[in-house]
């Protein structure tokens, strides 16, 4: 059976965008990017919520021509060939090729994961997280950790009553982020 993994960046104190929904503080040094192509590496799909599926499909189609940045140059394609789930009850269709799910989460999830194939990527975000966590659905969760303080904005799990998750791995990156990886308890 898949794994769902979800990949998430967020601030010491617990938020994945700022008060003014910034998300300008994560930053991608060489040893965090290897990890991310490592982990999509993993993925033959990678799934977003409404909100952040509007931010991906905006910049990575284009990033080649924005960017000169060694990750963004390398994850582009992958973002091209890589099949995309887009999690959203008010979406009807999405561009470049983009499954829309959400009508039925639970049962279209579990529909996925049951599928042979390697680990889906849910990728940044919270409220598709939080909803998938609610069902069960998250395997499990790789949380990076930035040095920065936001003091407000998007929670990782917003409302989110106590969860119980086990620690089942940490690393630093570039002297900079850490990874905490957790299944539930």
């Amino acid at each position: 059976m898949r794994k769902l993994v979800y990949w998430v960046h967020q601030s010491v104190d617990g938020f994945i965008e700022g008060p003014n929904g910034e998300f300008d503080w994560a930053e991608m040094g060489p040893e965090l990017s290897a990890y991310s192509i490592e982990l999509t590496d993993r993925a033959d799909a990678f799934l977003y919520g409404r909100k952040v599926w509007g931010l991906m499909s905006w910049y990575w189609p284009r990033a080649e021509q924005m960017s000169q940045d060694q990750h963004d140059l390398e994850f582009a394609p992958i973002w091209a060939r890589t099949p995309k789930i887009v999690i959203s009850r008010t979406l009807e269709s999405a561009e470049y090729g983009a499954r829309v799910i959400g009508r039925d989460l639970a049962a279209e999830v579990a529909e996925l994961k049951a599928q042979p194939g390697r680990d889906l990527l849910l990728t940044g975000g919270s409220g598709a997280a939080a909803a998938l966590t609610e069902l069960g659905l998250i395997d499990e969760y790789q949380v990076v950790v930035h040095p920065v303080v936001l003091g407000g904005g998007t929670p990782v799990f917003p409302g989110k009553d106590r969860l119980g998750l086990r620690l089942t791995g940490t690393r630093g990156f570039d002297g900079r982020s850490v990874l905490l990886s957790y299944e539930r308890a």
